[in-house]
């Protein structure tokens, strides 16, 4: 993984998934019964922490079955140590009011540096599985409920014999540069003051590069030309992958979508420093550097238009 990827938040998974193993019981039961087995425990979809002086997130096993009864339970893999990690999800509101743990959600934690940021990778992983199984529990193809299988990253009906897997949607999220500045955009649920990259799904059919013209196209009538690949960043909300990229600026007058975006206009170089350093004139930010926006803001302030070379 490269420095760059390293960075942004939710990329760092330490764990061994063994995808191969999934079906392999025996493997699976043996971490799972382990005592140094551990368990992220969501609530919904909202992770459980330790309170103490540092959060915790992984349970042992006594102490999650004290919590409630898991509706799911997902292998997430097996650690450095050995240990199987694993993920159970309890239905909303089904937790004991046991003292010692409290509801975070996970962009607060992340947002707050609340874990190290390789258990938070980890708990981007728990979160879209867990996500996934409560949204798939019937059959996409005949209707039929279906049943959990391979350590919880697959679900088969048994009435059509359809295999259904875990769902990623791909997200395009682009700087535009023309020069000197850059294109920027806010959505009305933003935090007051806050610009950031314009982003979209990527279509059945498409290619990323061209989901990133149609978008920028689609939202500030912007033209873009070359189209330069940066990094990616798991997005669990609920599962998405955001593919980063720069893109050439073709042309300059923009014309704002407003049914997508609130306001989009050019930010010079400078204004994007002043922006990630919290001094903007006019109290303008960037987005958290959990987020892969604020590092194509950063790159693009620190080498300007040279990142459509890289």
């Amino acid at each position: 993984m490269t420095a760059v990827s390293e960075s942004i938040g939710f990329n760092l998974n330490p764990l061994n998934r063994h995808s191969d193993k999934r079906d392999d019981h025996a493997f699976i039961d043996r971490l799972h019964g382990s005592p140094a087995a551990r368990f992220l425990v969501f609530d919904g979809d909202v992770p459980l922490l330790k309170r103490g002086s540092e959060c915790d997130a992984w349970f042992r096993a006594d102490e999650a079955a004290a919590i409630g009864e898991p509706l799911q339970r997902i292998f997430l893999g097996e650690a450095a140590d050995g240990s199987g990690r694993f993920a159970l999800g309890l239905a909303l509101n089904d937790v004991s009011p046991e003292a010692g743990h409290e509801r975070i959600d996970l962009r607060s934690i992340a947002q707050q540096g609340l874990v190290a940021a390789s258990e938070l990778g980890i708990l981007a992983e728990a979160k879209s599985m867990l996500d996934w199984h409560r949204r798939h529990s019937f059959c996409a193809n005949c209707g039929s409920p279906s049943r959990v299988t391979s350590a919880g990253w697959q679900r088969i009906c048994d009435t059509c014999s359809t295999r259904h897997f875990p769902r990623v949607d791909p997200v395009v999220i682009m700087l535009v540069i023309d020069g000197e500045r850059c294109l920027l955009g806010r959505q009305r649920h933003f935090a007051p003051g806050m610009y950031s990259a314009l982003a979209g799904f990527v279509e059945p059919g498409e290619t990323a590069e061209d989901a990133v013209r149609r978008e920028v196209m689609e939202e500030a009538h912007v033209n873009c030309g070359q189209v330069a690949y940066f990094a990616s960043q798991p997005w669990p909300f609920p599962s998405s992958l955001m593919i980063g990229c720069f893109a050439q600026a073709g042309s300059t007058e923009i014309v704002v979508d407003v049914n997508e975006l609130e306001d989009a206009r050019w930010f010079s170089r400078d204004e994007v420093v002043a922006m990630l350093a919290g001094t903007h004139a006019d109290g303008l930010s960037a987005p958290k550097p959990f987020a892969i926006a604020h590092h194509l803001l950063r790159a693009y302030a620190e080498k300007g238009s040279a990142v459509l070379n890289t």
